[in-house]
């Protein structure tokens, strides 16, 4: 048995982290962050500058991860294949047609449901983040889906040897009802989706934006069908000499 202090000067104690968390092979301190009340999103969007303009000592840098990184991950990821897909739903849609113009008519009309997203995200105080962009694209197949069927039908009419402004009107008519069918049956589904904390940006992008995409079908469609064909109106026929106009 030997006494310590002939061995050792003295004992200092010294505080040495147990556990070294790293990131990317770099040490890493990870401060979280949980909302009381309301999404991850919002709370990241107020809070987001403050922290951005602490200054932080040379050699440290700061990242945002949580669902704001897996939010760009997905986002990242669904940009590489969307151009391949949408470059796939307009070479169908030259195939059913067999005609750029009828094309044009069809994809032309599709950016202009972005009005009715941005509605329904104003009036829901939704941001919008992946499940928005998720229901956007979803509502770019069903407006496609509604001017095809439109356009369809205008080919039909035309088929039956009826002049192009009688077949744009009555095809309008024939597909005013299907239409605002499936938009009602849609919106009135996705209702309940409104109180779900994560499928409520999805649903009003998708309620708001079919509303809007059924004016778009039924408006703007056959108005660059008619441009773009130059589709001239029918001229009235003119009243016989001798009967009164009442």
């Amino acid at each position: 048995m030997i006494p310590l202090n002939q061995v050792v000067s003295g004992v200092e104690v010294e505080w040495e982290d147990p556990i070294v968390m790293r990131r990317n092979r770099f040490p890493t301190n990870t401060v979280h962050a949980d909302p009381r009340s309301g999404l991850p999103s919002r709370l990241f969007s107020r809070v987001r500058e403050q922290i951005e303009q602490i200054a932080l000592p040379e050699g440290y840098s700061l990242e945002w991860g949580g669902e704001h990184e897996d939010s760009g991950r997905a986002r990242a990821a669904l940009a590489e294949s969307l151009p391949m897909t949408l470059l796939v739903m307009v070479f169908i849609v030259i195939c059913l047609f067999n005609s750029i113009r009828s094309t044009l008519v069809i994809c032309v009309t599709v950016p202009l449901a972005i009005i009715g997203v941005t509605i329904g995200l104003l009036v829901t105080n939704q941001p919008f983040g992946f499940m928005a962009l998720l229901g956007v694209i979803a509502l770019a197949g069903e407006q496609i889906k509604n001017s095809v069927v439109l356009v369809d039908e205008v080919h039909t009419q035309l088929e039956a040897k009826k002049s192009p402004f009688d077949a744009l009107v009555d095809a309008s008519v024939a597909r005013l009802r299907p239409v605002l069918l499936v938009a009602l049956t849609t919106v009135l589904g996705m209702i309940p989706l409104l109180q779900d904390a994560f499928f409520s940006a999805m649903a009003a992008c998708i309620m708001f934006g079919l509303a809007f995409a059924c004016v778009v079908t039924m408006i703007i469609v056959p108005i660059l069908y008619s441009i773009l064909y130059r589709v001239e109106v029918r001229a009235s026929a003119p009243s016989e000499p001798g009967h009164a106009l009442g």
